[in-house]
């Protein structure tokens, strides 16, 4: 289905275990998708059809199942020869707006993302003498069915039974995250093709080629239709904590830390004006309580952030949420390299593509005296 004049079409897959393309019935009731891809959260869809009665009186699309819950949905766009996957989701939730004016009402189904499969069951299990990176792989590898591929970071704190035995007592989404959260790490999904997706359990990644650029306020080569940049220096906070050396029972100060986020993506780094205090850092040996504080500290929210909207087809590329991006035209204290912290997709086929956009650094001034196009 064709998303506006350029050429931009809809891809749009249903199933219930492996999701085929969906009927043409389907594609030609479709009124408008929402795609929210979300670093800090689940991914998520949102998707909008006309509804027809049959002569039975029965809203036709309710009745072809196609629409039920646990339907497994594959959103995405086909640029070029190249399909780029949005979405790879699972419908939890429909809502009826019924109309008198005959073509008038609709239904929108709504659902995360593939991530809410691994959040269903809670369960209480232990894992003896294993690395969190070790777990962490055991458990994306049970979903393997759903095309989940495991890109897990190594880590090399090996828990002795003596000393602590990691416990799960919750859904394995949830201790996936925990694990992530204590090693200063994240963790999601993300779509890699069509039916596959990467399960990324690591730090934040900042490696790999920019998106092309956002090009702001330069006439017939800008990009961007908006872009609002803010500075909240309260946002970055340092740390305090200390353990005990298990010898001499001396309480031993943590020392201040360098930040992991490399490579770095500001010239002046927005210094912490707030402290929080590691209150759990006590009873941990000295590599606990250093992985501890740098975690902390990796959580700690950027001091610049931006918002604004993608002229889609003037960019003609998908902006990728988690990913680097640089930003022309705006400054020198705002141009530059950022993270791009989320992206909506608002599609209405045959009519418009937006991509609204948050970005977020640890300060301003850009690195570099240009990006890449």
């Amino acid at each position: 289905m064709l998303v506006g004049t350029l050429g931009i079409r809809l891809i749009l897959l249903i199933g219930r275990t492996i999701p085929l393309p969906a009927p043409s019935s389907l594609m030609s009731a479709l009124k408008r998708v929402e795609i929210n891809n979300d670093s800090e959260g689940n991914d998520g869809f949102e998707l909008t059809f006309t509804l027809g009665k049959g002569k039975m009186g029965e809203y036709e699309l309710l009745s072809s199942g196609l629409l039920d819950p646990d339907q497994r949905v594959i959103v995405g766009v086909l640029l070029g020869a190249v399909p780029e996957p949005l979405i790879d989701g699972v419908i939890y939730h429909h809502q009826i707006v019924p109309s008198e004016e005959p073509g008038k009402s609709t239904i929108t189904v709504k659902g995360p993302d593939i991530s809410a499969v691994l959040d269903l069951k809670e369960k209480n299990k232990k894992y003896e003498n294993q690395t969190d990176s070790l777990i962490a792989t055991r458990i994306i590898l049970e979903y393997a069915q759903y095309g989940l591929v495991p890109r897990v970071t190594p880590t090399s704190d090996v828990p002795i039974m003596i000393d602590r035995i990691p416990r799960q007592q919750e859904t394995d989404l949830a201790f996936l995250r925990r694990l992530a959260d204590r090693n200063g790490f994240v963790f999601y999904i993300e779509p890699l093709t069509v039916g596959l997706s990467t399960a990324f359990w690591g730090p934040e990644n900042r490696l790999g080629v920019p998106q092309p650029a956002l090009t702001v306020g330069m006439g017939s080569a800008g990009n961007v239709t908006a872009f609002t940049p803010s500075h909240d220096a309260l946002a970055p906070v340092g740390t305090e904590g200390s353990f005990v050396e298990p010898i001499t029972k001396m309480s031993i100060p943590i020392p201040s830390l360098p930040s992991l986020r490399l490579p770095p993506l500001v010239q002046k780094e927005t210094a912490p004006r707030r402290t929080k205090l590691m209150r759990d850092t006590a009873s941990k040996n000295p590599f606990q309580a250093t992985v501890a504080a740098l975690a902390e500290g990796m959580r700690a929210k950027g001091a610049v952030k931006a918002s604004g909207e993608l002229d889609s087809f003037r960019y003609g590329n998908i902006l990728r949420a988690r990913r680097l991006v640089g930003v022309r035209g705006a400054g020198r204290s705002y141009d530059g390299f950022y993270k791009v912290k989320s992206v909506k997709h608002t599609i209405e086929p045959g009519v418009s593509y937006k991509q609204h956009f948050e970005l977020e650094r640890e300060g301003i001034g850009a690195l570099l005296p240009s990006v890449m196009p």
